[in-house]
Formats: C-alpha cells, sequence, structure tokens
C-alpha cells in the first residue's frame, strides 16, 4: 500500500512528470539537487516504484494530478 506523500513530494513529482532532470527541479524550488533527489528516494519509496516514468504513471493513477496538468 502507498504511503501519503508531502506536498514538497507532490511538488517534485509533478515537476518531474513534466520531465525536468533534477537540477531543474532544484533550481525552481530553490532546493539543493541533493535534497531533490532524496525527495525523489522518499517518493519512489512511497509509491512503491523504480524510476521516473513509474513514479509519474503511479501519480495520475493515484490521482495526484491528471495527465493533461502534465502536458498542459
Amino acid at each position: 500500500m502507498t504511503q501519503m506523500l508531502t506536498d514538497r513530494e507532490k511538488h517534485v513529482l509533478f515537476l518531474l512528470a513534466q520531465g525536468y532532470k533534477n537540477v531543474e527541479i532544484s533550481q525552481r524550488l530553490h532546493i539543493s539537487v541533493h535534497t531533490t533527489k532524496a525527495h525523489l528516494e522518499m517518493i519512489y519509496e512511497k509509491l512503491e516504484v523504480k524510476n521516473r516514468v513509474q513514479a509519474a504513471l503511479k501519480a495520475i493513477e493515484l490521482g495526484y494530478f491528471s495527465l493533461n496538468e502534465v502536458v498542459g
């Protein structure tokens, strides 16, 4: 069973789903790349996925955001 994501993790995940690289996510959120990677590791663990694509698809499946929001 997946665990609830924090608001920050949701924001990181949304940017990831839009195709941003770790360094770009870091710049947009004004956090370090290390912190971004730590958020991603926690997101993968909570969503029980292994990579960025799986994380994005799982987030859409769970209703964190829609495909239209990602590509819109």
